[in-house]
């Protein structure tokens, strides 16, 4: 069994800041890569940022040195700092974890999403 969570959206000022949280947690094997990911109304899911359990990170374009995502000393719950945030950054944001099973194989699971709405 594996758990999704994510937390911290919210309505914000343009130029304003959030922190999203996701907690993730398996019965089976271990909790690897994590990645943020949002998608606005009428637009494709698209990734934001992710961490590698050795704390790689990838970065969207869009992001432009603005967010940040990190990894707490466990592995199992990821941030998303948010700063300087933009009216365009509003969408549904979505946590996928991949879990890596005992005998390798891996899966991805997704949390049911935060809303972020930032206003002008």
């Amino acid at each position: 069994q594996v758990q999704v969570v994510e937390s911290g959206g919210g309505l914000v000022q343009a130029g304003g800041s959030l922190r999203l949280s996701c907690a993730t947690s398996t019965s089976t094997g271990r909790i690897t890569d994590i990645g943020w990911y949002r998608q606005a109304p009428g637009k494709q899911r698209e990734l934001v940022a992710s961490i590698s359990s050795g704390e790689y990170t990838v970065y969207a374009d869009f992001v432009q040195g603005r967010f940040t995502i990190s990894r707490d000393n466990a592995g199992n719950t990821v941030y998303l700092q948010m700063n300087s945030l933009k009216p365009e950054d509003t969408a549904v944001y979505y946590c996928k974890a991949k879990r890596r099973a005992p005998w390798g194989g891996t899966s991805d699971y997704w949390g049911q999403g935060t809303q972020v709405s930032v206003s002008s």
